[in-house]
């Protein structure tokens, strides 16, 4: 299976739409970055990604260790193993780019630096609000550090 360039649009030859609005591939409606929700052409259709390895677009991260898909609240919990001393991050489902079934692989659209200086995980308050504000708000503003054309 091929991967998913991450500085193409995937296919949309127009990502401007809707009287200048906007809609970028596998955005919400108008471009807006949905932290919380699979993209519909990532592949994943409620499979069970615990164990696949996580790439970033420059290398390995880890294992997916928790694999949720929860309506709006969708996330993956990956440990890094040695990469970052054995930290587990939390990432929302809206960076993942791509699912490879074959080689079990999960693409995100983020670097391992980006990945790497993330709000830490904590399996006590992942599911809080407050703390998933924060991270959806990272990762959201994350993307103004990816080049130009950069699929979201």
């Amino acid at each position: 299976m091929d991967r998913l360039d991450p500085h193409s649009t995937h296919g949309v030859t127009d990502p401007m739409v809707d009287d200048g609005q906007g809609a970028i591939a596998g955005g919400a409606p108008g471009g807006a970055f949905d932290p919380w929700t699979y993209r519909d052409e990532a592949g994943v259709a409620d499979a069970d990604l615990v164990g696949y390895k996580v790439e970033a677009t420059d290398g390995g991260v880890g294992r997916i260790d928790e694999a949720s898909h929860e309506v709006g609240g969708s996330y993956l919990v990956v440990d890094t193993g040695p990469w970052i001393f054995g930290r587990k991050v939390m990432l929302p489902a809206g960076t993942v780019n791509q699912v490879d079934h074959d080689d079990r692989r999960v693409h995100v659209d983020r670097t391992r630096d980006q990945i790497k200086a993330a709000p830490g995980y904590d399996e006590n308050s992942h599911s809080d609000a407050a703390f998933r504000d924060k991270l959806g708000g990272y990762y959201d503003d994350t993307y103004g550090n990816l080049p130009p054309g950069t699929a979201r």
